[in-house]
């Protein structure tokens, strides 16, 4: 084995003392690690995160496992300097909600806890670490805390639980090329703006660095001041130092080493767990896996009893609904799983067989099949086989492409004897995603009919809060069965290969046992629709559905190349124009799509105010909500990197991958449309994704220009006005909304109108803004410094305004108040048609956090209007798709785009496909408000003329 490709160990060596900063720790573990929950419903992100990283260090044998916090009483730094800290803001309720519960998995696992009044942790880290190094003890600093790297020597480092990482003095001049001797001075000149220590405006890690390496000293950069930097620095400096500020900013950064403490190392030597009371919070915390590690490192073996769980995610185990009511939820076991998996399988690859096999078929009420294929995208996919279902433990393999020496069908006979059984609309299919199926089948002359169940749909129905519903999942967790994964027929990377180059008898095997599951799956799950009184919007809405958006798929949509050239032409050059504009903002050339840099430029160069800080690091972010909230405050280069990004994302993910995605068969780009993605039954789509496409910027207007119509042709766009604002006024019953509606008026200035007092035509632009944003903002239950930022007005504003609102429309109030209730009530949230999204009743207790109890709240409150604007806008498309069938219009759907339909229509038919559109959009449903369909004509999906 050469160097290229010996392995490289990256785990830290062992150290023999382990220093937590606990509550650098612990904020770390919260931002970096997904929203968890206990089955009483506490968070416990955080308490997983520092309980994982605890069981590590004792898994490594460490010797002394120390947890150091700081005290609530002020530090000598603060009664030094006031405005040391004071902005950081206060920890969130779902973590302070954590902290009692991290105590007491300290507390069992025995940790000893260090703090001293009138000192920070840094503090006692620091002094700990020193007597340790000097017992000849090696210690790890457990830190993301730079004031740390002061500490670094032979056998002290610091060490990143999250990433395993270590920084030693080696790592120290790597990074900020200068020696721990040198990092007092360093941070002393840069300041910090998250702690408010001055330090030198304009002073950078670059610049101090260099001062550094040049000068050796603090001191003796301040006797040489007229020979470093530009003017303006070397001011800076001078003024720094005759305020007093560089001596306070060095008392604020230099740790204490001497803090007045007990030093117990025989007392802090590493003990045993208080293994039941330990168990005993695993069990309580729904840490499954724990109790196995505890139980190991205290040299017990033997299995660990399964700790009881929580209901899935939405509330309610799939088995937890009696008589179409969700029972309260409790703690319970899921469901056993299969203790074997048996098929019989049998490959049909004989003219004889074939036969056999026919004649059963045709006799079959109800039947899966599955289709293997050369590719994932249908309208570019080969048959390579089929496989057929109908009763658990049973299928069949029809072979037509595979390996030379292998038996195989004819493709054009099988598919053409197929082809009656597939066209038979009172034979049921089903299968898992069958909308696939139905597209390859079509693409090879057989138009599928029947279409019966989706044991994917199903699911989806069932649990739409999850975020998968793929086969394999959902049969090892109904079924305890681990199919055969993908990769081990196909391969992988380099290596991978296509379905018809892999032995039949293998194939077979896979496709099989796809039919076999997908079979026992829609037939488990199918009848407990019924429970929770959705199978009429499975056989009525969502499986009707297929149909449609195949046909979306299966038709494309056409696009201007050449145009689509030009827009990104012009794109680059906006780019440079921008990146040169923010090289000019900073003052200094730099990397845009660099996070590191921008951290650089934006916090420790321009010493900007950090708004977040990443989960994963603990780093300043420079992600697009920060940005947003810096450019509010005024700030330039945010605004300018904001642009750059969006024109980036632009380019990147429409302009320029776009050409890509067209069909070389068709000449089209076939967008996937989703119907189990979005909880609240929206669609999605993807490869490309339309339903992002920006239209409040020219750039994103400009994408959509280049959607076209062939020759002959027109684009026809009909689209809802304001559907989920009509949708509030339904169901609050708002007198004063519906009237605005009922009377066709400008809703936005209805409402500036009321909630400024004034009358609608004295309603500037400026209130009429405001009142957009909040009235939409409000179905999305948006915060008080969301609208801030959006507005670019003060929080306290934004909040007022919020208030008025609700006082002006105190229905609005009620209505969402009612939503909540009965969402705590029943557990779930229903649209107007009754899809139903469950909600773990804990999150929206009172008592819950309020991160976690607002999160929930806001689901719930938009669940039940975006959820029935789902529900009208698929039932619109089953109504035009089946009145455009009924008029025989050469007409065609193309796309669904929020509450949009997209159609390509020959200019002939124009006006009555216009006619036709807003009569079946506009009855879709009977509302309490009249709906408003604004319909268009013209070239290209943007430069379309309104249709009377």
């Amino acid at each position: 084995m050469d160097a290229s490709t010996t392995p490289v160990d990256t785990t830290p060596p062992p150290a023999q003392v382990y220093l937590l900063d606990s509550h650098g720790l612990v904020f770390q573990m919260f931002h970096g690690i997904p929203q968890m929950n206990a089955p009483d419903g506490r968070p416990t992100n955080a308490v997983f995160g520092v309980t994982r990283s605890l069981l590590d260090l004792y898994e490594r044998g460490a010797e002394y496992l120390l947890a150091v916090f700081d005290c609530k009483e002020p530090t000598f730094r603060e009664k030094l300097y006031t405005e040391y800290k004071a902005h950081r803001p206060p920890p969130p309720d779902d973590l302070i909600i954590q902290e009692p519960m991290i105590y007491a998995v300290l507390d069992a696992m025995r940790v000893p806890i260090l703090k001293q009044p009138g000192y920070e942790a840094d503090d006692v880290i620091a002094t700990v670490a020193v007597a340790g190094a000097a017992k000849g003890l090696t210690v790890a600093m457990c830190t993301s805390d730079k004031d740390c790297r002061q500490l670094l020597q032979p056998n002290v480092r610091i060490q990143n639980l999250r990433k395993g990482v270590v920084l030693d003095e080696a790592g120290l001049k790597a990074d900020w090329g200068i020696t721990p001797e040198q990092v007092v001075d360093f941070q002393t000149l840069v300041g910090d703006s998250v702690d408010n220590v001055p330090g030198v405006p304009g002073c950078g890690p670059k610049t101090a660095a260099k001062w550094l390496q040049q000068f050796g000293t603090l001191e003796n950069i301040l006797k040489n001041t007229d020979y470093i930097g530009g003017p303006k620095l070397r001011d800076a400096v001078k003024a720094a130092n005759a305020s007093g500020a560089l001596v306070l900013s060095r008392k604020l950064v230099e740790l204490d080493k001497n803090v007045p403490m007990t030093l117990d190392w025989e007392g802090w030597k590493r003990r045993g767990f208080d293994l039941p009371r330990l168990l005993d919070l695993f069990q309580e915390y729904g840490f499954r896996s724990f109790a196995f590690r505890a139980r190991n490192i205290m040299g017990e073996k033997g299995a660990v009893a399964p700790v009881r769980t929580a209901p899935k995610p939405g509330g309610f185990d799939l088995l937890g609904v009696i008589d179409g009511t969700p029972q309260t939820p409790v703690v319970q076991e899921p469901p056993p799983p299969v203790a074997e998996w048996k098929g019989d399988y049998k490959i049909v690859d004989t003219p004889e067989a074939f036969a056999a096999f026919l004649e059963q078929l045709k006799n079959q009420p109800r039947f899966c099949f599955d289709l293997e294929t050369t590719s994932l995208e249908p309208m570019r996919a080969d048959i390579v086989g089929i496989a057929f279902s109908w009763k658990a433990e049973e299928a069949f393999y029809l072979p037509v492409r595979g390996p030379q020496d292998d038996k195989l069908l004819d493709p054009a006979a099988t598919v053409a004897a197929l082809k009656p059984i597939f066209e038979d609309a009172k034979i049921a299919k089903v299968n898992q995603n069958i909308k696939y199926d139905l597209l390859v089948l079509r693409a090879n002359g057989v138009e599928l009919r029947g279409i019966a169940g989706d044991s994917m749909i199903a699911h989806y129905l069932l649990h739409a809060g999850e975020r998968t519903h793929d086969l394999d999942g959902l049969t090892k967790q109904y079924f305890g069965h681990v199919k055969i994964a993908t990769k081990e027929l196909l391969g992988v990377g380099k290596k991978q290969v296509t379905m018809d180059q892999v032995a039949v008898e293998k194939v077979g095997a896979y496709a099989a046992e796809d039919a076999d599951a997908a079979w026992r799956l829609t037939e488990m799950l199918e009848p407990h629709l019924e429970k929770i009184e959705a199978r009429k919007l499975y056989d009525e809405l969502e499986i009707p559905l297929i149909d449609v958006l195949a046909e979306l798929e299966y038709q494309g949509v056409l696009l201007d190349m050449p145009f689509l050239q030009t827009v990104g032409d012009e794109m680059a050059v906006q780019l440079a124009e921008l990146e040169k504009k923010a090289h000019e903002q900073a003052g200094r050339e730099f990397n845009v799509a660099s996070p590191k840099q921008l951290r650089e430029i934006l916090f420790d160069e321009m010493n900007l105010p950090i708004q977040k800080r990443t989960g994963t690091t603990g780093d300043a972010s420079t992600d697009q909500e920060s940005l947003e909230a810096l450019a509010a405050m005024g700030h330039a280069l945010p605004q300018t990197l904001i642009e750059h990004r969006g024109i980036a994302k632009l380019k990147g993910t429409y302009v320029d991958a776009l050409p890509a995605l067209v069909n070389p068969r068709t000449g089209r780009v076939h967008t996937s449309f989703n119907q189990t993605v979005a909880a609240t039954g929206r669609l999605s789509s993807s490869d490309p994704n339309l339903q992002n496409i920006p239209m409040r910027t020219e750039q994103g207007k400009q994408i959509r220009k280049a959607f076209v119509a062939p020759t002959g042709w027109q684009i026809l766009s009909a689209d809802y006005s304001q559907i989920e604002l009509r949708l509030l006024a339904h169901f609050c019953g708002d007198e004063d909304l519906k009237q605005a509606f009922a009377e066709d008026q400008d809703i936005h200035t209805i409402v500036a109108a009321r909630v400024f007092n004034t009358t609608a035509d004295k309603v500037t632009s400026d209130q009429r803004r405001m009142a957009k944003t909040v009235n939409f903002g409000i179905l999305y239950g948006m915060s008080a410094m969301g609208l801030a930022i959006r507005l670019g007005i003060t929080r306290q504003a934004a909040a007022k305004f919020i208030d008025d609102y609700f006082a002006r429309y105190p229905t609005v109030l009620a209505y969402q108040d009612g939503v909540i209730a009965k969402a705590r009530q029943n557990g779930y949230v229903a649209t107007i048609l009754g899809r139903r999204r469950f909600f773990n009743p804990a999150a929206l207790r009172p008592k819950s956090s309020y991160r976690q109890r607002n999160q929930a709240e806001r689901e719930a409150i938009n669940m039940e209007i975006q959820g029935s604007a789902a529900d009208l806008m698929k039932k619109a498309m089953l109504n035009v798709s089946a009145a455009m069938r009924n008029a025989k219009l050469e007409s065609k759907l193309l796309l669904s785009v929020h509450d949009e339909l997209v159609f390509e229509v020959p200019l002939g038919e124009v006006p009555r496909l216009a006619k036709l559109v807003r009569e079946e959009m506009g009855n879709a449903m009977a509302l309490g408000v009249p709906l408003r369909v604004d319909v268009s004509a013209g070239p290209n999906w943007l430069d379309g003329e309104d249709v009377g």
